[in-house]
């Protein structure tokens, strides 16, 4: 189900939730609203408006950190492939090869977080022999000078950053939303709002703050549902870091490159 879906059923169940309490108000004796048991009625709102504060503040605060963590984290990968990419550039031709082998595990990673559910389910086994091809180009490359065995250092460094990263995005985004969370805003929101409902006058004025109120509540959980998704969402992150990499890694290797 979609974010949107979701958020739109939210609203819903909240607006009907305040509207049968705007109901049980013109139809319940005055004493269930009034006196002792409106004390009862308003300690309990104040109880659920506390705890929907305390909630989607932690979980909006969650869901925008798992997607700055994957821009960053994704910004990290795109700057190690610029650094490899210069460092087997000057390597020599040799190291064309390798350049080529991080390019089609960055299209590969490119498919995982981006493409649809087939790209994503080959993008798998493509990274996996992208990986095996490039530890069997280092396997063969033969650095003959000290800055060659530099270089070739620095580029295995950067190479192994890059699969951990990923490795670590990759679970981050597996489970990002915690959906009994999710249920109770929902339900503290729908109580809420009844007993609100049963502490007011129905009228214009009201039943528009209800809607205004419920519509509030539903946003700010299309924005923790767009924000656990930071690849598919409408707010994804932008993949243009990865094309840029992509892009340098498929240059050739100029004469005045190698060192």
């Amino acid at each position: 189900m979609s974010s949107f879906a979701v958020a739109a059923m939210v609203w819903a169940l909240i607006t009907v939730s305040g509207l049968l309490g705007l109901f049980l108000k013109t139809r319940l004796a005055p004493h269930y609203t009034t006196e002792l048991s409106r004390d009862m009625i308003g300690g309990v709102v104040g109880l659920l408006t506390l705890l929907l504060a305390l909630v989607l503040g932690l979980l909006i605060w969650t869901a925008f950190g798992v997607f700055s963590t994957q821009q960053r984290e994704l910004e990290g990968v795109a700057a190690k492939a610029l650094e490899f990419n210069l460092e087997m550039r000057h390597y020599g031709p040799e190291g064309d090869a390798a350049r080529e082998g991080l390019r089609q595990d960055l299209i590969s990673a490119r498919q995982q977080f981006w493409g649809d559910d087939r790209e994503m389910a080959a993008s798998y086994d493509a990274s996996y022999k992208a990986m095996a091809d490039l530890n069997r180009v280092f396997e063969r490359l033969d650095p003959k000078t000290d800055a060659q065995k530099a270089l070739l250092a620095m580029a295995k460094s950067n190479y192994a950053a890059i699969g951990e990263d990923r490795l670590l995005m990759s679970l981050q985004v597996l489970s990002p939303v915690v959906w009994p969370l999710i249920y109770a805003v929902a339900g503290w929101s729908c109580l809420m709002f009844a007993g609100m409902g049963l502490l007011s006058r129905p009228n214009a004025a009201t039943i528009v703050m209800l809607i205004l109120g419920a519509a509030s509540v539903s946003v700010a959980i299309l924005l923790i549902l767009e924000f656990s998704r930071p690849y598919t969402s409408s707010i994804r992150i932008s993949p243009i870091v990865v094309d840029r990499a992509i892009v340098d890694l498929g240059k050739p290797t100029g004469p005045g490159d190698s060192h």
